[in-house]
C-alpha cells in the first residue's frame, strides 16, 4: 500500500484540495469555493470521502495551509483555529480539529504562506537549500520562511506584510490602504494599493507605466530588510502582482542600490536572477506545501 498525503490550501476565496504521494505526484485535486465555514469544510470532507473513496485507506496524514490569523500555539486550547478575521463566519473556527475529527489521522496546520514556502523548499525553487523565504504579493502581502528545512514561528507567526518601509510622501502621496497601519508594506504595494493609487486594477495597467517602477522599489526596500534580518539563501516572489515579470528586473537593480555593497554575496551581486525567483510550483505552491506539512506530521 502506498503512502498518500492530503493537502488543503485554505484561502479566503477558495480551498484547493489535493492528494499526492511523497514525490508530489498528484492523484486528484479539486477547488472548492470558500463560503460559510460549515458548508466549505463539509465539501472538503466530501472530496476526500467520496471523490477519493478508493484511495482513502492510503492517505496517512493531512496538511492545512490556511489564511489567518491562526492560533499556532500547540499548548493553546484553540490550537489550529482561525482567530479574529474579517472573513464573515470564520473567526475562531477550529479548522484543524474539524478536519482531524473527520478523518482521525495526523493533521498539521500552518499559515498559507509558510505552507507555500515549505512546498517550494521540498519540490520547487528551494530544493537544494535549507533556508528559503517565500513572499506573496497580491490581494494582501504575506511571507513564510523555512529555516533548517522547517517553517519558523514564534510568538504567533510572521506577518511579513505589515512592517514599515520608507515612504517618500512627496514622491508618492498615496497614504496607503492597510486598515491597521496605513502605509506599511502591504498598504503601499499590495494589489488593492495599486488599484487605489492609480484608479485601475493592476492587471489592467499598461506594461509601460510609472506604477511598476514604484512597485518594484517598494518590494526591493522590503527585500533589503528581509535579507539583513533573515539572510535567506533564496527568495521566492509569488502572488498575482508578481505575474508582471518586468518587476523582477526592476527589483534586481533597486535592491543593489539599496544594499549599496553592504551584503557581499555573489548570489545578490552577480546572479540576482537565481536568488530572487518566481515560484517553480506555480499555482500549486500552497496546496503541495500543505502536502509537505502532512508528510512532516506523519514522519515525526
Amino acid at each position: 500500500m502506498r503512502n498518500l498525503f492530503g493537502g488543503i490550501e485554505a484561502g479566503g476565496t477558495k480551498f484547493k484540495c489535493v492528494v499526492a504521494d511523497e514525490k508530489a505526484r498528484i492523484i486528484l485535486e479539486k477547488t472548492i469555493p470558500t463560503t460559510k465555514p460549515e458548508r466549505t469544510i463539509q465539501n472538503v470532507i466530501f472530496f476526500f470521502q467520496k471523490d477519493l473513496r478508493d484511495y482513502l485507506p492510503e492517505i496517512k496524514a493531512i496538511g492545512i495551509g490556511s489564511f489567518g490569523p491562526l492560533d499556532l500555539n500547540p499548548t493553546s486550547p484553540n490550537f489550529g483555529s482561525i482567530t479574529a478575521t474579517t472573513k464573515p463566519g470564520w473567526s475562531h473556527y477550529p479548522i484543524k480539529k474539524t478536519i482531524e475529527k473527520a478523518f482521525k489521522i495526523p493533521t498539521a496546520i500552518d499559515t498559507d504562506v509558510n505552507a507555500a514556502a515549505l512546498g517550494e523548499k521540498t519540490w520547487g525553487a528551494g530544493r537544494k537549500i535549507e533556508d528559503l523565504l517565500y513572499i506573496t504579493i497580491g490581494t494582501g502581502i504575506g511571507g513564510g520562511a523555512v529555516v533548517n528545512g522547517r517553517p519558523i514561528h514564534g510568538l504567533i507567526h510572521p506577518e511579513m506584510g505589515h512592517f514599515r518601509i520608507p515612504h517618500d510622501i512627496s514622491e508618492d502621496p498615496f497614504p496607503g490602504c492597510c486598515p491597521f497601519h496605513g502605509d506599511c508594506f502591504e498598504g503601499l504595494a499590495s494589489g488593492p494599493a495599486l488599484a487605489k493609487r492609480w484608479g485601475i486594477l493592476g492587471e489592467d495597467l499598461p506594461e509601460v507605466h510609472a506604477a511598476w517602477a514604484l512597485e518594484a522599489n517598494y518590494i526591493a526596500l522590503a527585500l533589503a530588510s528581509y535579507i539583513c534580518i533573515l539572510s535567506p539563501q533564496r527568495i521566492v516572489l509569488g502572488g498575482g502582482v508578481m505575474r508582471r515579470k518586468q518587476l523582477f528586473g526592476f527589483i534586481y537593480s533597486d535592491l543593489q542600490k539599496i544594499l549599496n555593497g553592504y551584503i557581499l554575496s555573489p548570489a545578490i551581486i552577480e546572479k540576482p536572477q537565481e536568488y530572487i525567483v518566481p515560484p517553480m510550483l506555480g499555482e500549486r505552491s500552497g496546496s503541495l506545501g500543505a502536502v509537505a506539512l502532512a508528510m512532516q506530521s506523519f514522519n515525526k
